[in-house]
């Protein structure tokens, strides 16, 4: 009897999904959100020890924010070009290395005498924000590649959802310790994941690219003059829209929301991304799953996001006056925006493998980097129509992109990536 061609054996199974690309890369992006969180969880501890108002916290802590989201999208392009030009492994190491030097030195931004910390805050925040760009897109592509077709919704899925857990670390690592401690322990870890990344090789089909000489590899621009696959881009940056608004906006602003909505008790942000990042880990497991089980990409990350819609309803205006039912929201949004891990392989899964680092890396960057108009448009309506339509309104936009991007995008199910484009 034939072995149908989608079977994988259980034990070529356990060992694709175990092999150490998947646990270098799932390492990798713990840290790597270990690291991207850590400015949004000490936040107001910091700042305040450095001196500002609840107002200047808010203002400027936005302001520091943007410049980490700006960072990530220069990040984003940079290295989405090192990656197909020069391949997967050097982004992986090159990023580490960048934004483990920034946040050791993020670290000492309270005894900073020779410009003003917030300026120096701001720019070490860039340069965490443009190595941090790196890691994700890099490693999603690896394991896309060198994972079975029918294992790559799992194995990416496998990837973020131990990932994320990052973000627990980074807030209790702040509660026990100190926000200066955080810093140093994030770039601590970056240097250690730097020397287990010795032993990764290389991805089978870059190598079986370069071969090719007269394949033009990692033009960024390319996704711009052609008109199919400039849509294509968009949709796939428009799919992750709802992600970073319920982060940049819902969690990380979360102390802004609590007073609107008159909760019980102070609400703290650092606590808000944990919960919603908690969510957000295991919400990534559970949308390979699902992917695998409705057989489409688009199915999976359709129905996450209509949940996540109704939960960000009810934290807007659901009455919430309790803190814990706050924080359980919060949790509830993350899971919904646990389609994260899916979104980033639809967007390696839309391109060809000599522009697949590119679209993998720069897309969720550009998701990230759209963080700066979302928060200046929710800081320019909040003192005419105050936080929570403030909030709405960025999230309308968001969500209705989002939506449409989803529907209408090609399905990528188990998609043949031995292509070029």
């Amino acid at each position: 009897m034939s072995v149908p061609t989608t079977h994988v054996p259980e034990r070529t199974a356990s060992a694709s999904l175990f092999s150490l690309p998947v646990i270098v890369a799932a390492l990798g992006y713990f840290v790597d959100i270990y690291d991207l969180l850590l400015f949004g969880i000490v936040r107001v501890p910091s700042l305040k020890d450095l001196g500002l108002s609840a107002e200047q916290i808010s203002t400027v802590g936005t302001s520091i924010l943007n410049w980490q989201m700006g960072g990530l999208l220069l990040g984003g392009i940079l290295w989405g070009v090192l990656g197909d030009k020069r391949g997967r492994l050097s982004v992986l190491f090159g990023s580490i290395i960048t934004y483990s030097i920034a946040n050791i030195a993020c670290g000492f931004v309270d005894q900073v005498t020779f410009m003003e910390p917030v300026n120096y805050y701001a720019m070490m925040r860039f340069v965490a924000g443009v190595g941090l760009a790196g890691e994700l897109g890099a490693g999603i592509t690896l394991v896309s590649e060198v994972l079975p077709k029918e294992l790559r919704a799992i194995g990416t899925s496998l990837v973020a959802g131990i990932g994320l857990f990052g973000a627990v670390v980074a807030y209790f690592t702040v509660k026990y310790f100190s926000w200066q401690m955080a810093f140093f322990v994030g770039g601590g870890m970056g240097i250690g994941l730097l020397l287990l990344r010795v032993g990764v090789v290389e991805s089978g089909m870059f190598k079986n690219v370069t071969e090719q000489h007269d394949v033009n590899r990692g033009d960024f621009l390319s996704f711009f003059t052609n008109g199919e696959r400039f849509k294509r881009y968009l949709k796939c940056i428009g799919i992750g829209l709802p992600t970073w608004f319920v982060i940049g906006i819902l969690a990380t602003l979360s102390n802004e929301f609590g007073v609107a909505l008159g909760v019980d008790e102070e609400i703290k942000p650092g606590l808000a991304i944990m919960w919603c990042y908690v969510g957000l880990a295991t919400g990534d497991l559970l949308s390979g799953v699902l992917s695998q089980y409705l057989k489409s990409r688009k199915k999976a990350v359709a129905l996450m996001m209509a949940f996540t819609l109704v939960i960000t309803l009810i934290y807007l205006f659901g009455g919430v006056k309790s803190g814990t039912t706050f924080y359980t929201l919060c949790g509830l949004m993350g899971f919904g925006i646990g389609y994260w891990a899916m979104f980033v392989t639809i967007g390696a899964e839309q391109f060809g493998t000599n522009l697949r680092a590119t679209a993998a890396t720069t897309v969720p960057n550009m998701v990230r980097g759209l963080v700066i108009p979302m928060t200046m448009t929710y800081q320019f309506l909040k003192p005419s129509i105050e936080v929570i339509y403030a909030g709405a309104v960025v999230g309308l936009v968001a969500f209705a992109l989002g939506f449409y991007s989803t529907l209408t995008i090609p399905e990528t199910h188990g998609k043949d990536l031995d292509y070029l484009e």
